[in-house]
């Protein structure tokens, strides 16, 4: 029997949403999994995914590696509900995606960009609970993703250990208005709430286009965020704009790739 299946790109630590708010987008990763001899690496993500919900003894694994890695575009997240859900449908259960987040989050190690990639559309997180809150974004999200890469640890490393108290209050308050952007659906409170003063001042060095897109947003963008760990940044955009905007940024950074993303209802699931 062939176990066939597939699992989303995410766009994580959306602004103030530090750990916590994350979507899926429709660009997929895939794995098919067969009965088969041959070497297994077992230190592959995905394989380890998979060893926590049935054996890997006597299997053949092979996967097609479409989402851009170290980008922040949640590509290990991507590889780690492949296994999950794959392991699951060997073992003939059909767990829901807050039990596969707590057999992954080890793995993974940020539950956010895992969620989203388990139960697809928009989420917010914690403690290893899913609140999947919407089906798509108030803006069309479009990606300028370079060619550099910056690893999660990294990034993380980054981070001081502590951060004014001011700065604690502006985040805390725009977080709360991402919630209600998210839920709503409202473009307007999303213009308002995208704004971080927790993890991007910090991580900014190592994604230098965060700036350089804030300082001249497209007509009719909302305003930018770092996708995950970053490099690549998200231009939040009206849904109007969105082909003009898309265009614009192609003509301005065509050292990266520039891509408009659907968000993907669906999450980590067999084809």
């Amino acid at each position: 029997m062939t176990i066939h299946v597939r699992a989303p790109a995410t766009t994580a630590n959306i602004g103030p949403g530090f750990d916590c708010a994350a979507a899926a987008f429709d660009l997929w990763n895939e794995l098919e999994v067969e009965e088969g001899s041959g070497e297994t690496d077992e230190s592959h993500l995905g394989v380890q995914a998979f060893a926590r919900l049935a054996p890997i003894a006597g299997k053949h694994f092979r996967f097609t590696d479409r989402i851009p890695r170290e980008r922040g575009l949640g590509s290990s997240a991507a590889v780690i509900a492949l296994g999950l859900v794959a392991g699951a449908l060997a073992a003939g259960e059909q767990p829901e995606p807050e039990e596969l987040l707590a057999e992954g989050v080890e793995l993974e190690g940020h539950a956010d960009n895992l969620a989203a990639a388990l139960a697809g559309g928009v989420c917010l997180t914690w403690e290893n609970r899913i609140a999947r809150i919407a089906d798509s974004l108030p803006a069309i999200p479009i990606a300028i993703v370079p060619e550099t890469t910056v690893s999660t640890a990294a990034a993380r490393s980054s981070l001081p250990d502590s951060i004014p108290h001011a700065d604690a209050v502006f985040t805390a308050g725009r977080a709360a208005l991402l919630g209600a952007a998210l839920a709503q659906g409202s473009p307007e409170l999303l213009a308002a709430a995208i704004h971080d003063r927790l993890h991007e001042p910090y991580r900014s060095a190592k994604a230098p286009l965060l700036e350089q897109v804030r300082t001249e947003l497209p007509e009719g963008a909302l305003g930018a965020t770092l996708s995950g760990s970053g490099p690549t940044v998200i231009v939040w955009v009206r849904e109007e704009s969105a082909a003009a905007s898309e265009a614009e940024l192609a003509s301005r950074f065509t050292e990266a790739s520039v891509i408009r993303f659907a968000v993907s209802a669906e999450g980590a699931s067999r084809i």
